[in-house]
């Protein structure tokens, strides 16, 4: 009988125990330091209110439904809901921009707003289809243990192919020939933290894959996975210990003997660290750590409402661009400031589910985009918080503030001390020299037994490309736990 310890009970390392757990020989535990599992995918709770606390946009339906399938989960219980529209991106100047999954609908779209660019639009998903497969078969369904395979000439082809050596937004420059075009393609690397002009041009493929697959909704919060995850992984006997904070890994030789949990002992065979890898990493002794300086990704300075009311949209998600969008990412990610005129992004759920209010209410979720670090003066974010309300009341939610009936707001501060890296929402920055073989990998230090996932370890942030992970890591545990059997038996 192996035995699998996992430090953390964030979606990485349920996913991993639910991929492992399938079969015979194996017992899990999870430790996790809080009182519920889920890390960054829980709920933000008042009375009967409930909403996502941190992810709340649904990407790569099919790797999602596919590795819960794998790990034995039917597709059919997991309750997604396409958005459609996808969203809507309002500019300072008045105009706004609708994204579509349908490509003739946002053709249409295009052709109204930025006449000439829906033929631009058609080479975008043309070129960006062919990224997507090489992109994914080469780097996100493949684990750099072993950094030789990551320079081989075929991957090194295939990094030219997808133009590693361009950022996002210079990509985009290359598709589109309006700024607000431009930002409405490049955001989406702040959905995992990045700087649209440090995030290498693989990470465009995320706005491509917008349009290829859709954005989907998840009954319930996206939070709800968690709650499904932790259902099915007590009924097959994985023992869950919230709660207890792990101190220590405990190590011999080439090997970790055991965890130092709330002062005892517990002994195992395997150990798979699933938390933001800087804080894992001071786990080790401190002769056997990786040390390694990394960059963390942008923070959230985060408001969560609860309303007396919904709001006649026609999109639960809305983007809010700033009059200069470049000066916000430079107060984040160089000038290390709060923003004096932020793009911030709207979630209103509670529009297509009436699961996370009381009847006739409603819930919204407003995401400002701040940077993180111990020089950041939070002094101003009152200040900054009122001109986000105000903004908010003359952009499309008219007496916000009469119909509040309660608000939480949560800093990166806050993120820090229950254990995000620097404070940062999405794990190490997903910067050149912090992707692909250059991010700390599923088998990260010599030791022969300890093993990593979550955001910040390959292939990287987001709940699905972190299951990605967590399936990278189950195949490799597996395929390590039949070569002992077939060893044992003299096979």
């Amino acid at each position: 009988m192996t035995h699998t310890a996992l430090v953390g009970g964030g979606i990485g390392g349920l996913v991993t125990a639910l991929l492992l757990s399938k079969e015979e020989g194996r017992e899990i535990t999870i430790f996790e330091k809080n009182d519920h599992l889920g890390g960054r995918l829980t709920y933000e709770r008042h009375g009967d209110f409930k909403i996502d606390q941190g992810p709340t946009i649904v990407l790569l339906p099919d790797m999602l439904l596919d590795i819960l399938e794998e790990g034995g989960m039917a597709k059919e219980s997991i309750p997604l809901i396409p958005c459609d529209p996808l969203y809507d991106v309002h500019f300072h100047d008045g105009t706004s921009f609708t994204k579509y999954a349908d490509v003739e609908k946002q053709k249409a779209e295009l052709k109204n707003r930025f006449p000439g660019n829906e033929i631009h639009f058609d080479r975008f998903l043309r070129d960006m289809k062919v990224r997507f497969l090489r992109g994914k078969a080469q780097f996100l369904e493949r684990s750099f243990v072993d950094k030789r395979t990551f320079f081989s000439r075929k991957n090194l082809r295939t990094l030219i192919k997808l133009k590693a050596y361009q950022n996002v937004k210079k990509m985009m420059r290359s598709y589109f020939d309006d700024e607000r075009l431009v930002e409405a393609y490049t955001l989406q690397t702040l959905y995992i933290g990045g700087h649209p002009e440090q995030s290498p041009a693989m990470y465009s493929l995320v706005s491509y894959s917008e349009h290829e697959h859709g954005i989907w909704y998840m009954k319930g919060g996206y939070a709800h996975l968690v709650e499904m995850l932790e259902t099915e992984l007590k009924r097959r006997g994985v023992t869950i210990r919230v709660g207890s904070a792990v101190e220590k890994v405990v190590t011999a030789g080439d090997k970790a003997t055991s965890l130092l949990v709330e002062g005892e002992e517990y002994s195992c065979d395997e150990v798979v660290l699933n938390g933001d890898f800087p804080i894992m990493d001071r786990l080790l002794p401190a002769e056997q750590r990786l040390n390694r300086k990394y960059t963390p990704s942008s923070g959230c300075l985060l408001l969560y409402l609860g309303l007396d009311k919904n709001y006649d949209h026609h999109s639960i998600h809305q983007f809010f661009m700033s009059a200069d969008f470049d000066k916000h990412m430079k107060q984040i990610f160089t000038e290390k400031r709060l923003p004096d005129d932020p793009s911030y992004y709207t979630f209103h759920p509670s529009l297509i589910d009436d699961s996370l209010a009381p009847e006739g209410k409603g819930v919204l979720y407003t995401l400002i985009p701040v940077p993180v670090g111990g020089e950041v003066n939070w002094e101003n974010k009152d200040a900054l918080i009122d001109k986000v309300l105000d903004q908010l009341e003359k952009q499309g939610f008219p007496n916000l503030r009469d119909h509040m009936e309660w608000m939480h707001v949560r800093t990166p501060e806050e993120a820090e001390r229950e254990g995000l890296y620097a404070g940062g929402s999405f794990g190490i920055a997903p910067t050149l020299f912090q992707s692909g073989v250059f991010r700390p990998q599923l088998q990260p230090y010599p030791l022969t037994n300890v093993y990593a996932v979550g955001a910040s370890v390959h292939p990287g942030g987001g709940v699905p490309i972190v299951m990605q992970g967590a399936k990278l890591l189950a195949d490799r545990l597996q395929k390590e736990e039949e070569e002992r059997h077939n060893y044992r038996r003299g096979v």
